[in-house]
This record gives C-alpha cells, sequence and structure tokens, in this order.
C-alpha cells in the first residue's frame, strides 16, 4: 500500500476516534446548562455522563471478536452509522430519560468503531518504525481528544446549545463513513472466531453492577444494603466471565495474554491514565465554572494545556518506543502525570501559569503513557487476534474512564455534601447538599444577601472536595507507577532465572 494511503486511512480512523472520546468529556462544559434546560437531577447527570462509558466498556469484547470474526472494516461502518442516527437523537432529547438511552445508544456505535480503529492502523502500518508513530498519533488523540472535549463543548455551548455537542458529530462521521468504504481495504476475518454473547453479556452485568454500588455507597442519603447487593452481583458476574473465559477454547478475552509483563503494565497504564484524565476533567471544568465563575468557553481554554500536551509527546514518545524500556516509560510517564496534578492542586488558586505548567505536565504523562500502553499490548497479540487485544485496552480504558467519573463524581458529591454548612436561618431544599449546582439553583429565589451567603458556602464545600480529589488522584498515579515499576523488576528478575 503506498503511503498516502496509509497515512489517510490513518486519518480516517482517527477522524472516528476523536469523535469516540470526545463524547467522553464534550458534556463536561455543557452539564450545567443541560441540566438547567432539561431539569436533570444529580443522579440523572451522573448517568449521561457515565452511561456511556460504562456501556461501551461491556461491549467492547464483544465487538473486538466480532471483527476478528467477520473484518474490521465492516464493524467500523457500521458503527458509524450507528453513532450519526444516535447523535441525532441526543441532539434532540427532551428529556433527561431519553439523553441516557441517547447515550447508551451512542456506546453501542462507538464500541463497534473503537477496537477496528486499532485493528486497521495494525493491518495498514507494517513497517515496526511507522506503526510507533501511528499508534503515537492514534494515542495522542486517544487522549487529547478527551482533553478536546470540554473546549469544543465550551464553543458550542457559548454560540448555540447543549445539543449541538451531539450534532457536531453528524457531518464528520458521514464523512468519515464514505472514506472508510472507498479507501479502507477489506480484510476477511477468521470464521472459527466464536462471538460470545452470554460472556459478553456477564461483563456487562459486572461492570454496572459494581459502579452502581460506588454511586449508591457514595451517595448522601443512598441505600448501603442495595449497594452492598449491587456489589455482591457484580464480583459474582464478574467471576463467572473470568471462569467462563478460562474454560473456552474460543474465549472473549485471552487472560493469558495477562501474564505478559508489557502487555499488564500496558493495561494498567490505560486504566490508570484514563481514571486521572476524565476524572480531572471533570471536577476541574466543574469548578471553573461553578466556583471561579468562567463561561463554558473560558472554562474549556483554561484546560487546552492538557491536550496540548498529549498531542505532542504522544508521537514523539511512538518514535523512540523502540530504543528504551517500554514498561519504564510507562512507569515514568504516570510519575509525570502525578507530579502535574500535584502541581496544579496548590496552584488552583494562585497564577495562571502554575496552572497551564501543571496541567501540561498531566497532558505529556498521560500521552506518553498511553502510546507506551497501546504499542506494548498490539504488539503482544498475534495478528488473528488484534480485534481482542484492542477491545482488551479500550475496556480498560472505558472501565477506566467509567471508575474515574463515578469514583470521583459521587465522592465528590460525598465530601461536598460533608462539608456543606447551610447559613444559619435559611429554608433551603434539602438537595442543596448534594451539589453546588441545585444550591445555586436553590439561591436563584432567595433575597440578595442570603442568595450570596448560600452560593459562598457552596463553593466553599466544593473546593473542600476538590482538594481532597486531586491530592487522591496524584496519590493514585504515584502508586500505580511504583506497581509498574515492580511488574517490570519481576519481569527482569524472571528472565534473569532462565
Amino acid at each position: 500500500m503506498y503511503g498516502f494511503k496509509r497515512w489517510l486511512i490513518l486519518a480516517v480512523v482517527s477522524s472516528a476516534l476523536m469523535l469516540i472520546v470526545m463524547d467522553s468529556t464534550i458534556l463536561y462544559t455543557a452539564l450545567p446548562s443541560l441540566t438547567y434546560d432539561l431539569g436533570a437531577s444529580a443522579s440523572e447527570k451522573l448517568w449521561i455522563l457515565n452511561g456511556y462509558s460504562l456501556v461501551m466498556a461491556g461491549l467492547l469484547p464483544a465487538m473486538g471478536t466480532l471483527g476478528d470474526r467477520y473484518g474490521h472494516k465492516k464493524i467500523f461502518a457500521l458503527g458509524l452509522l450507528v453513532f450519526t442516527a444516535t447523535s441525532l437523537l441526543a441532539a434532540f432529547a427532551p428529556s433527561p430519560s431519553v439523553l441516557v438511552v441517547a447515550r447508551i445508544l451512542l456506546a453501542v456505535g462507538a464500541s463497534m468503531m473503537m477496537p477496528a480503529t486499532l485493528s486497521i492502523i495494525r493491518m495498514t502500518f507494517t513497517n515496526p518504525r511507522e506503526l510507533g508513530l501511528a499508534i503515537g498519533i492514534w494515542a495522542a488523540i486517544a487522549s487529547g481528544g478527551a482533553g478536546i472535549g470540554p473546549i469544543i463543548g465550551g464553543l458550542l455551548v457559548e454560540y448555540y446549545w447543549w445539543g449541538a455537542a451531539f450534532l457536531i458529530n453528524v457531518p464528520i462521521a458521514i464523512l468519515a463513513l464514505v472514506l472508510t468504504l472507498v479507501y479502507v481495504p477489506s480484510h476477511e476475518g477468521n470464521k472459527d472466531t466464536k462471538w460470545d454473547l452470554i460472556g459478553s453479556a456477564q461483563i456487562m452485568i459486572a461492570l454496572v453492577a459494581i459502579v452502581f454500588a460506588i454511586k449508591e455507597f457514595a451517595k448522601r442519603e443512598g441505600s448501603p444494603a442495595l449497594a452492598a447487593i449491587s456489589a455482591v452481583i457484580g464480583i459474582v458476574a464478574m467471576i463467572i466471565f473470568i471462569r467462563r473465559q478460562l474454560r473456552s477454547s474460543n474465549p472473549l478475552l485471552d487472560l493469558a495474554l495477562f501474564k505478559l509483563s508489557p502487555f499488564m503494565a500496558g493495561c494498567i497504564t490505560a486504566a490508570v491514565g484514563l481514571f486521572g484524565l476524565l476524572a480531572i476533567e471533570y471536577i476541574v471544568t466543574q469548578r471553573l465554572q461553578l466556583v471561579a465563575g468562567l463561561s463554558p468557553l473560558q472554562a474549556g481554554f483554561m484546560t487546552l494545556s492538557i491536550p496540548a500536551a498529549s498531542i505532542l509527546a504522544g508521537p514523539l514518545a511512538g518514535k523512540v518506543l523502540h530504543r528504551y524500556n517500554v514498561i519504564r516509560i510507562k512507569s515514568f510517564s504516570l510519575l509525570l502525570a502525578a507530579v502535574g496534578t500535584a502541581i496544579y492542586l496548590f496552584q488552583f488558586d494562585a497564577g495562571i501559569t502554575g496552572q497551564i505548567i501543571g496541567l501540561a505536565l498531566l497532558g505529556a504523562g498521560l500521552g506518553i503513557g498511553m502510546t507506551a500502553a497501546s504499542h506494548s499490548i498490539m504488539s503482544s497479540a498475534p495478528p488473528e487476534k488484534a480485534g481482542m487485544a484492542a477491545s482488551i485496552e479500550e475496556v480498560a480504558y472505558e472501565v477506566g474512564g467509567a471508575a474515574g467519573i463515578a469514583i470521583v463524581g459521587s465522592l465528590a458529591g460525598f465530601v461536598y455534601s460533608l462539608s456543606m454548612v447551610i447559613p444559619e436561618g435559611l429554608q433551603v431544599p434539602a438537595n442543596v447538599k448534594d451539589s453546588l449546582d441545585e444550591a445555586i439553583m436553590a439561591a436563584d429565589g432567595l433575597p440578595a444577601e442570603a442568595s450570596e451567603a448560600l452560593i459562598a458556602a457552596g463553593r466553599t464545600a466544593f473546593d473542600d472536595s476538590f482538594f481532597v480529589i486531586l491530592m487522591g488522584i496524584a496519590i493514585f498515579f504515584a502508586l500505580a507507577s511504583l506497581s509498574i515499576s515492580l511488574i517490570g523488576a519481576r519481569a527482569k528478575h524472571k528472565l534473569a532465572e532462565e
């Protein structure tokens, strides 16, 4: 295949990838506007954000296997069609419940496209050096696209309305579909590969139940009994799924791949990276709007250094991966992300320069880490299992991202509720202790002095939760970096013994 066509194919799959990852974060800056227009509750907001990543994570293994069986081009093209149609439904959703359904259907289309993007890249680029660069570009878009989402969302809300955040998908997806049909070559799938529908249902039940349990435990008035039951269902479903995969001759996920140190370290890096990225994007953009008083567009631009640094660092890392120990690169990348998060944490109320430096280091660390993770995961699996390997990586991304939103969103609300002190004498609904959004809405109907006091109390409580969350994420990055170093040391020791 001549050079121009290879890079055109990369551009096509990258445009689809950009839409997929942007949809994980594009609502961050649109969320306050969406909440006001649709009257979404705190629980509905979390499901609007989290349902997309959660459902996609559950479907990715099945869709990756379908690509291996029937050909990745077919599944990719069909995913683009689904994504286009459901973007229209989401754009004009008349209620929170319809928007939740639309987000779930968007996840179906995205899960069909996502494994195919990496699989098509691997089949297109046969030169190892070109493959490293192509994966670096893919990883830069995967991490940078999530960072660009809030900016695009801010622009669209500023000049149009929140539904435009979905409507923008339509022309790009249609163009990508046309170019896919014309330029992406068809590859015969392996008809011996089986689609494990039961296993796919098992892992989806496990993921939904576990995340629901996390949310229920963290709610101010949540039911501990319901949360415990959900956690047990999730754990049991995950155990049943793993046992099924170990017994299967054609598993949905080949668990033997996790015995390979580069593969395991890559999955950890992917999951931790997306956990931290989406969690930080979520809480930072919310604070910039609700506490600092910035517009959605301004909030988006304040976080621009994350995707900018990631987009620069990813391809550069891809070009030099063959020269260095990839596990050490992953460990370094998460340590750099931890340092960036810590710098931002202690600068968020200071000058803008320190904030930009902190977020840029975070973005660079995640761009390097995701490139190294993708390269290791795709290189560890045989070509006939490219879709499976890609789906495992993307499950790690999506589980990490979904957990980031669920845990950070719920924990932030929990700390906010504990910290929120309603000024004496104010008669306000109890839900002002659930979130700052609700405190601001309740303040609209109060006299000026009482309104200012309630909002000030809410902002103080939000900043308390903000500090706890960012400190926790920085520590999490550092511990993940240490664990990857230990995996590398153990692998080196084992190799020396052999």
